[in-house]
């Protein structure tokens, strides 16, 4: 399958450049209308059936609610948007072409969702070196226009080496330097350094009628460090991932438990 970048990111140099410089990349249109179709339908079961609240649940007491009984990834068309092919070409191209599956999470925001604070979704490794690479892939699958809100990124703070949330004081508001991402056609996609600062700006009052934003992001780490894991069933979550054969034997580091430390519950998960 192949997709057409914007032309001043027609190659890899060019993708690279922009991802290491900026700490983020904007895919209009990238993923196939097709995908698209079939993950609108898959997410609001997740939200309206309780899956989504069940899998914060075991999150948030694992001893009372144990694994969830359904994953993100268990759903056909988010597992085939995980391994997504032309996604995991433009993931290899900035981690390497060895990179490890970290987490999925699925979202439909409404009018009651808000909007978040400024914040990284950067997580920790057992390494020395800071530079080991992590990588949120955000796809929103109905795009971005001013009736459901937008993101706002602080290119270039990937660098800070900061707390997730020490811009989280300032709420939402404009922060100089800022780059507002407000309108993108469906099924576009950011590709983000997970260091990097953003925020989710809700839609403003006087848009007329708004609309849900559907929402997926997932996260890929390079694999030379260990990442701690956000989910306390993280190997329940790599174990399902391999026995629905979702890499195709194509990436064979994509679930492998060998990249990650024990769990504990000082990880979050992202709701850009």
């Amino acid at each position: 399958m192949t997709h057409t970048f914007p032309p001043e990111l027609d190659d890899a140099p060019a993708r690279r450049s922009r991802f290491t410089e900026s700490g983020y990349l904007v895919l209009p249109g990238f993923l196939p209308a097709a995908l698209v179709h079939r993950l609108l339908p898959e997410v609001d079961r997740w939200v309206d059936e309780g899956l989504r609240a069940r899998s914060m649940a075991a999150c948030l007491d694992p001893d009372t609610h144990g694994t969830p009984p359904v994953l993100e990834l268990e759903l056909p068309a988010h597992g085939e948007l995980l391994t997504h092919e032309p996604l995991m070409r433009v993931v290899a191209e900035l981690t390497g072409p060895s990179f490890v599956f970290h987490h999925l999470h699925s979202d439909r925001h409404g009018d009651a969702t808000g909007g978040n604070a400024w914040h990284h979704d950067h997580e920790a490794h057992d390494g020395q070196d800071p530079g080991p690479l992590m990588v949120h892939a955000l796809h929103y699958l109905g795009g971005l226009d001013p009736s459901v809100g937008h993101l706002a990124v602080l290119p270039g703070s990937h660098r800070e080496h900061a707390a997730k949330q020490a811009r989280a004081h300032l709420g939402t508001k404009e922060l100089p330097g800022e780059v507002v991402i407000d309108r993108l056609p469906p099924g576009s996609t950011v590709l983000m350094n997970s260091a990097l600062f953003h925020a989710r700006r809700p839609a403003p009052e006087g848009t007329g009628d708004t609309r849900p934003r559907y929402f997926v992001d997932a996260s890929y780490c390079q694999t030379s460090a260990r990442w701690r894991p956000v989910k306390p069933y993280w190997r329940h979550m790599l174990t399902r991932a391999r026995e629905l054969d979702l890499s195709g034997g194509r990436w064979p580091e994509l679930f492998a438990e060998r990249h990650f430390t024990e769990y504990t519950t000082t990880g979050q998960g992202s709701t850009t």
